[in-house]
């Protein structure tokens, strides 16, 4: 038992060798503390980081509402280029509207006022090819399928064919577009 004894005595003292040569070296090489000055330091870098982190995004906001802006005001000032002339343009359709009149009662005339007749002819077509010059477009509503968005309906009468009903019998007063835009809705019967 004495060769037992020793043994485990010495393994004993080993282990403790080992644990007090571990500790010496934690002490030689001891983990630093994170002292006050370091760890306001790190608070300053970080504040400083969300600091220019808030400035950056406070920037693209800025950016972004400025693009938006342009965007917008360069929209509105295209759509009043293309639009100037809707008020003059409005208060003629009515004498337009008259020259076609005055040439669809004037077809039935004698040949006697066929020079005066021709006059009325050229200076409806020069009226209207102006104001298609400047974006006037007249609609062809006739036999067209019923569209709120660009038909004003007057009246409605039952079809006089199956194939008509929901649309356009007949136009009353012809609607215009400016640039792709209604200026004044087609006044139409709706079949039913």
């Amino acid at each position: 038992m004495n060769s037992e004894e020793t043994n485990k005595e010495e393994i004993v003292d080993t282990e403790n060798n080992s644990q007090t040569e571990n500790t010496d070296s934690i002490e030689e090489n001891p983990v630093s503390e994170p002292s006050a000055e370091t760890a306001e330091d790190t608070k300053a870098v970080l504040t400083d980081a969300d600091a220019l982190q808030a400035e950056k995004d406070r920037y693209m906001r800025l950016y972004s509402e400025f693009e938006n802006f342009r965007r917008r005001t360069a929209r509105e000032r295209m759509d009043l280029l293309q639009t100037a002339g809707k008020d003059v343009i409005s208060l003629m359709l009515p004498v337009v509207d008259d020259l076609e009149r005055a040439l669809k009662a004037s077809e039935g005339a004698g040949s006697a006022n066929a020079e005066i007749i021709e006059g009325f002819k050229l200076i409806a077509k020069k009226m209207t090819s102006t104001l298609e010059g400047l974006g006037l477009k007249p609609m062809n509503a006739q036999g067209a399928e019923f569209d709120a968005e660009i038909h004003e309906a007057v009246t409605k009468i039952p079809a006089p064919d199956a194939s008509l009903k929901g649309k356009v019998v007949d136009e009353l007063e012809k609607g215009y577009f400016l640039n792709d835009k209604v200026i004044r809705f087609a006044k139409v019967v709706v079949g039913e």
